[in-house]
């Protein structure tokens, strides 16, 4: 695999691109926790570097979660990173606040960290995002454990001077637990955000859609995104889940997500496509689980993908 660390657990990640090297910002938490599913409340983000998408450099702890009670007083989760207007790397993340040791019960929100050169990290005081009550499931308005408001992508259009944010996050309405939705935010100035309706509609088969991403491959835009098997419902129920994907016109807009198709069933999950120096489309996940459903953890290797006759992105044969 391309990345691992013997004595952590590794899983989401996601990557930014300096153009002299990749930088690999990751999920981890420590093995002597002993049980993997306790690597959740647990989480922190490191950071590697890399020149090919294959041998990696890890530079360990990129910042570290808030003190307790904070809003990332328990773990820090999935995130994305840019680059603004004055060349000032940002890193959106979720923070995770577990409220009780024997519960599964969490709030997340999402947090800023700034850095000058993506080694140096100063957190801002946070959250600066929540879900709106008004437009989003919260916690304890359904049987949903959690209040789901995670995995920022935030993207920016040439010519367009606002700033776009795609959430997971969950609808207040729908057949439970049918409500996964792709919630959407925006911003003037990467400081001030504001929460708008989502931009699909429940029903799509999803309890969560979560790790969005948005990539423009051959001039096509093309939605990632991740769901597991526990969590398909509705028309998917039964099958089995992964990363998945479809392509979508201009970003924003609504997309309907009963078109999505399986790009790679969940041995893999996390998807990011990544572009190579030479403009080659790759797919990086982390090693989820065995066939008998024993946790991996681990970065995977660069697999090389294509399009299909129908305009799909599918992985080489």
């Amino acid at each position: 695999m391309a990345f691992n660390r013997q004595d952590h657990w590794v899983w989401d990640f996601w990557l930014a691109d300096d153009g002299e090297q990749f930088h690999l910002f990751y999920l981890h938490a420590p093995k002597s926790l002993g049980n993997p599913d306790l690597r959740h409340r647990n989480a922190r983000i490191g950071h590697a570097t890399s020149e090919d998408l294959n041998s990696w450099t890890d530079h360990g702890l990129a910042f570290d979660a808030g003190p307790p009670g904070s809003f990332d007083g328990s773990a820090t989760w999935t995130g994305c990173v840019i680059r603004d207007d004055s060349g000032l790397w940002r890193l959106y993340y979720t923070g995770s606040r577990f409220l009780s040791e024997d519960s599964n019960a969490n709030i997340e929100t999402v947090g800023l960290a700034t850095s000058p050169d993506l080694f140096n990290w100063t957190k801002q005081p946070g959250p600066i995002c929540v879900a709106d009550p008004e437009l989003y499931e919260t916690l304890g308005t359904s049987s949903w454990p959690e209040e789901a408001w995670r995995d920022p992508w935030v993207f920016r259009n040439e010519g367009d001077p606002t700033w776009h944010m795609l959430v997971t996050g969950r609808a207040k309405t729908g057949t439970e637990p049918d409500r996964g939705v792709m919630a959407y935010v925006t911003s003037p100035d990467l400081n001030n955000w504001t929460v708008q309706p989502a931009l699909s509609a429940t029903g799509a088969g999803f309890a969560h859609l979560e790790v969005f991403q948005v990539v423009a491959i051959n001039g096509q835009n093309h939605l990632i995104f991740c769901c597991d098997t526990p969590k398909l419902c509705g028309q998917r129920e039964g099958q089995k889940g992964g990363v998945w994907s479809l392509p979508v016109g201009d970003m924003p807009g609504q997309v309907d997500f009963a078109k999505a198709r399986l790009l790679v069933r969940e041995q893999l999950y996390a998807g990011r496509v990544a572009l190579t120096r030479e403009g080659e489309a790759v797919l990086l996940a982390f090693n989820n689980v065995t066939t008998e459903g024993a946790f991996i953890g681990g970065v995977s290797d660069p697999i090389p993908l294509q399009i299909d006759a129908d305009g799909y992105l599918a992985v080489k044969a």
